[in-house]
């Protein structure tokens, strides 16, 4: 008997998997408010349909970013939606302003685009994305 193709993986790697499977609600994707406080830089929550809130921090926004670009450079150094890519180490390392969006723009009735003060702008998080990756603890993925 071959083996080829057969991948073990973890209780934690089939949790997230099964998670991401899972077929959501409509109410559960679909957002009551939209709150983005560019003003204090805190981040965006979103008030769920079903009653459920969800909180993220510009920092976490910027670092899950979903356009294709984002996406690959993750998948290649086997980082997770949020996680900080690692900063060389330096002798003067560079300041570099926290990340917030200088603008927030619905897209059309399933998403939401930042311009982020880093220039970029090409992500666009579709309320079924954030859902899937609220970080509270009820949810469990993140």
């Amino acid at each position: 008997m071959s083996h080829e193709g057969i991948r073990f993986i973890t209780e934690e790697e089939a949790r997230r998997a099964q998670s991401a499977e899972r077929e959501l609600s409509t109410d559960a994707k679909t957002p009551a408010k939209v709150r983005v406080d560019k003003t204090g830089g805190s981040g965006m929550e979103i008030e769920w349909k079903d009653g459920h809130l969800s909180r993220w921090t510009f920092a976490w926004l910027r670092d899950a970013c979903p356009c294709a670009t984002c996406h690959d450079e993750r998948q290649h150094s086997g980082r997770k939606p949020g996680e900080r890519k690692s900063k060389p180490e330096t002798l003067l390392p560079m300041y570099q302003a926290p990340p917030r969006p200088e603008s927030a723009t619905p897209v059309g009735r399933y998403a939401i685009s930042f311009h982020w003060n880093d220039g970029h702008q090409s992500g666009i998080y579709s309320w079924d994305y954030l859902r899937r990756h609220c970080g509270c603890g009820e949810c469990g993925v993140g």
